[in-house]
């Protein structure tokens, strides 16, 4: 029996997870870079870069939306996922753009290139690897964490 998440973003999150893994990247959901902002997706790629996706699943998410450009700090690469039928006319023309399902994406657009300072990527580099440490523990045996510890 195949696992599908209820949510349409949780939805578009697992179709980009699938692509950003075709592309050899390590991806984490719900990411915190910082207190007070929360990531849809972030991945590493296999040259180091950090890559954010942001997940829309409506005209209203998006519009709602006030965080976003607190993620750019935070990664080389800041994108949207959305499914086909989403206006993408409404998102910013110097950002990435994914379209997406729950079973897979396609990147329409690459954003450019803002490369982490080197004190900011050895921060997001240690809590990258920490979350995904801390998770994988988790799986093994869930009594060993805290709520916090994610």
């Amino acid at each position: 029996m195949e696992y599908l998440p209820a949510m349409p973003g949780q939805r578009l999150a697992r179709g980009v997870a699938r692509l950003l893994r075709s592309m050899d990247h390590a991806v984490l959901t719900e990411f915190v870079p910082v207190r007070g902002l929360r990531v849809d997706l972030i991945s590493l790629s296999p040259k180091g870069d950090f890559w954010i996706v942001e997940c829309k699943s409506c005209r209203n998410d998006f519009a709602s939306d006030r965080k976003w450009q607190g993620y750019l700090d935070w990664c080389d690469r800041y994108f949207w996922a959305v499914d086909g039928d989403f206006p993408s006319e409404l998102l910013p023309a110097e950002t990435g753009l994914i379209t997406a399902d729950a079973y897979g994406a396609e990147i329409q657009r690459m954003p450019p290139e803002t490369r982490l300072a080197g004190a900011r990527r050895t921060r997001v580099l240690r809590d990258f690897a920490r979350a995904g440490a801390l998770r994988l523990q988790g799986l093994t045996d869930p009594e060993s964490l805290t709520s916090s510890a994610f």
